[in-house]
C-alpha cells in the first residue's frame, strides 16, 4: 500500500486545502492589467506554478511597467489574494474528514506551499485546521520553489522524518516533480476532466476526491 512505512503526511495548499487557484488568476489579473500587462493564456498557463516573485518579474520583463517597485506590486497581489481567500474561498471538500483520519492514526502532518508564507495563516484559520499541522513552509523561506525538492526536503527534515517515509498530496506537476525528486511518495489530486497527463505518469495514485481516500 501507498501508506507502507509512511510516517508524516505532507500536504500542498493551494487547490489541496483551499479551492483558490482561480483566485490566483483573478488578483493577477486585476493588478497587472492595471499596469498595462497583456495577460495571455500561454503566459498564465507558464507561470501557474511559480512563486509570487517569481511571477511579478515574468510579467515586468514582458511589459515593463513604471511607477510601481515589483515588490509593491507583488505584495499588492499577495493581499489581494488574502482578501478573496477569506471572502471567497472554499475548502477543497472531504479535507476536513482526511485531516482528522492522519492525526488520528498517528502521522506527523506537514504543509509546504509556494505560496507567500503570510498567506497560511488566512489559509488555515479560514478552515479552522490549524491543530493539525506540525509544521508549515513556503517557498519564500527557499531560493527556489517547487519544482527544486528543497521545500520538502526541508518539511521532512523539520519533522524529523526521512524523505521516504513522507506522502505527499499535491495537485500541480510542478508540485508532483518536487516531491518525487525529494524521494516522496505523491498522491494527485486531479479532475476527472482535463487532468494533467504529465501529473498521472508522475504520481504514485491518482485520486478524484479525498472521499476516494482512507488510512
Amino acid at each position: 500500500m501507498i501508506t507502507d512505512h509512511i510516517e508524516a503526511v505532507i500536504f500542498d495548499m493551494d487547490g489541496v486545502l483551499i479551492d483558490s487557484v482561480d483566485l490566483w488568476q483573478k488578483a493577477e489579473a486585476e493588478i497587472f492589467s492595471a499596469l498595462g500587462v497583456q495577460l495571455s493564456e500561454e503566459g498564465c498557463a507558464q507561470t501557474s506554478a511559480m512563486t509570487t516573485d517569481e511571477v511579478t518579474r515574468f510579467w515586468h520583463a514582458r511589459f515593463p511597467w513604471t511607477g510601481k517597485s515589483l515588490e509593491v506590486v507583488e505584495n499588492e497581489v499577495i493581499d489581494y489574494v488574502g482578501h478573496l481567500i477569506q471572502t471567497e474561498a472554499q475548502e477543497i471538500k472531504g479535507i476536513h474528514h482526511l485531516l482528522a483520519q492522519v492525526k488520528q492514526r498517528g502521522y506527523k502532518i506537514g504543509l509546504a506551499t509556494n505560496a507567500p508564507y503570510r498567506l497560511i495563516p488566512i489559509v488555515l484559520n479560514k478552515l479552522n485546521i490549524s491543530a493539525y499541522f506540525d509544521m508549515v513552509s513556503s517557498a519564500e523561506q527557499e531560493v527556489k520553489g517547487k519544482p527544486d525538492p528543497a521545500i520538502y526536503l526541508n518539511a521532512a527534515k523539520m519533522l524529523h522524518v526521512a524523505p521516504a517515509n513522507c506522502l505527499v498530496f499535491e495537485d500541480s506537476y510542478y508540485g508532483t516533480l518536487a516531491a518525487k525528486n525529494a524521494g516522496m511518495k505523491v498522491v494527485a489530486l486531479v479532475p476527472e476532466t482535463a487532468a494533467d497527463h504529465k501529473v498521472l505518469a508522475l504520481a504514485d495514485k491518482v485520486i478524484h476526491g479525498f472521499e476516494s481516500f482512507s488510512f
